[in-house]
C-alpha cells in the first residue's frame, strides 16, 4: 500500500501570487526577484507585459532601480495563453493595464499546474481599485502588498498621486508624473 502511494505520479499544483502596491513600492523588483529564483531552480519561466508599457524598454521588464528581465509584450491577456507553452512559472508585470480577461487567463494557467506571479498597481491615481487587480487579489493564493515611502511626510505610502493635470485613467509616467503618498497626504492633495 505505502509503496503504491509514493510511486504514483504527483499532479503538479499551480497557484496565483499577486504583488501589489503603489508606484515606487518595489512591485516589479519583487517580481523579477521571484522569477530569477525560479530560473536558478531550473524552472522554465515566461514573462509577459502589456504592449503599451514602453517606459523603459519595449521588451524588457525594468524596475525603478534598473533591474531587468526579458519579457514578451502582448496586446491582450488572451495572448498569454498562446505563448505560455511548457512553462512552470509565468510572470506578468503591470497587470492593471490588462483587460479583465486576465483573471480567467491566470486561473487557467494555475489550474494547469503553473505558478503565476502577477505584479501591478492595486489602485489608480484617484485611489480606486484598478483594472483586474482586485479580482486577482481575491482569486490568488498569496497576496503581498508592498509600500513606497511618502514623499511628503516619510510614512508608508500606498497611493500613486498624479502630479500632472490629465483625466485619462492611463498616463504612463515616472517621478515626472507621479509621487507616492500616504493616506493622510493623499487625502490632503485630493481636497485641492
Amino acid at each position: 500500500m505505502f509503496y503504491e502511494r509514493i510511486n504514483k505520479p504527483s499532479r503538479r499544483t499551480g497557484w496565483i501570487e499577486v504583488v501589489c502596491g503603489s508606484m515606487f513600492s518595489g512591485k516589479t523588483e519583487e517580481l523579477i526577484r521571484r522569477l530569477n529564483r525560479a530560473r536558478i531552480a531550473k524552472q522554465k519561466v515566461e514573462i509577459f507585459k502589456p504592449l503599451i508599457d514602453t517606459r523603459y524598454d519595449e521588451e524588457m521588464v525594468v524596475s525603478h532601480d534598473e533591474k531587468t528581465i526579458k519579457s514578451t509584450p502582448v496586446e491582450s491577456s488572451a495572448q498569454i495563453l498562446l505563448y505560455a507553452n511548457e512553462v512552470e512559472v509565468v510572470g506578468i508585470d503591470e497587470a492593471q493595464f490588462f483587460d479583465m480577461e486576465l483573471i480567467n487567463v491566470c486561473n487557467t494557467l494555475a489550474d494547469n499546474g503553473i505558478r503565476v506571479i502577477v505584479a501591478g498597481l492595486d489602485m489608480d491615481y484617484t485611489g480606486k481599485p484598478f483594472g483586474p487587480m482586485p479580482a486577482l487579489m481575491a482569486e490568488a493564493e498569496f497576496v503581498d502588498k508592498v509600500h513606497a515611502i511618502c514623499v511628503k511626510c516619510g510614512n508608508l505610502a500606498q497611493y500613486s498621486h498624479r502630479t500632472v493635470i490629465n483625466d485619462k485613467l492611463v498616463v504612463l509616467g515616472e517621478t515626472d508624473s507621479y509621487e507616492p503618498l500616504c493616506r493622510s497626504c493623499f487625502n490632503e492633495q485630493m481636497k485641492k
